[in-house]
């Protein structure tokens, strides 16, 4: 972890005086270690947050490249980082952003076979992945190691939110059964607002700040709708014959202050 700086007081003395953080959640979130998946429109988002927010080390993992058409809605990036890795790009920027923070970019593809790699001393686990594959993949993995991480999806001008952690369900207790490829709408097909990724990370991050700092997470499935303006909250249980979390509980770990 970078050395914090003279700075370091005023950089986050706005967050220290909200009651919720407070010096000692701000002391937690120096020592916790985020690890979101994917650097798209969410990954960009949350990635930054948490950056500017003070967690002290944040690792991304991702394997595409920057494409014009992600400046749309993706703003870590410019127009001179098209064709270049976005986890590569995206550490550049965040580490001018924060010195403070240890930023990782890792170029690589999320598989069964990796990923327990990617999340292994996690505080945390951010999803900004764009396919249900991968997001299978993560949860089960932090699942199985009793990484909290925090599920989200934005489309269109709607998306959702569902933190894993404590006795709550896991993502195959609420979709048991993977959707087959071409089923769910994307980013590619119909479309996507820019104002939406921006909402559902801050959504995501907010959670994530709560599992560093040892607050409790929101239980509900969290539904956006940001043209209506309309937030649901469903309420969800853990299938005790789920091939993933069964009877188990996944460990809510908190970072010491």
């Amino acid at each position: 972890m970078a050395m914090p700086t003279a700075l370091t007081e005023d950089r986050y003395s706005r967050q220290v005086l909200l009651p919720e953080i407070g010096p000692q959640g701000q002391a937690m979130l120096a020592k916790a270690r985020a690890v979101v998946i994917g650097c798209g429109a969410l990954g960009t988002h949350s990635l930054s947050l948490m950056v500017r927010a003070g967690v002290g080390s944040v690792t991304v993992v991702d394997r595409d490249v920057v494409e014009l058409t992600n400046l749309q809605r993706q703003p870590l990036f410019s127009e001179k980082d098209v064709g270049r890795p976005k986890a590569e790009a995206a550490q550049e920027r965040l580490r001018r952003v924060n010195s403070d923070v240890e930023v990782r970019g890792v170029v690589a593809d999320v598989t069964a076979a990796n990923v327990a790699d990617f999340i292994e001393g996690a505080t945390v686990v951010v999803d900004a992945t764009d396919n249900m594959e991968t997001r299978y993949t993560v949860n089960d993995a932090c699942v199985k190691a009793g990484v909290p991480w925090v599920y989200g999806g934005a489309v269109g001008v709607s998306g959702m939110v569902l933190v894993v952690a404590g006795d709550g369900p896991c993502l195959r207790c609420v979709f048991p059964r993977p959707p087959r490829p071409g089923m769910l709408p994307t980013c590619n097909t119909v479309g996507i607002i820019n104002t939406l990724p921006g909402t559902v990370s801050s959504i995501q991050v907010t959670e994530a700040i709560k599992v560093m700092t040892g607050k409790e997470h929101t239980p509900e499935l969290m539904a956006v709708d940001v043209w209506n303006h309309d937030i649901h909250k469903i309420k969800v249980g853990r299938d005790p014959k789920c091939p993933a979390c069964g009877h188990s509980v996944l460990p809510l770990r908190k970072v010491r202050g």
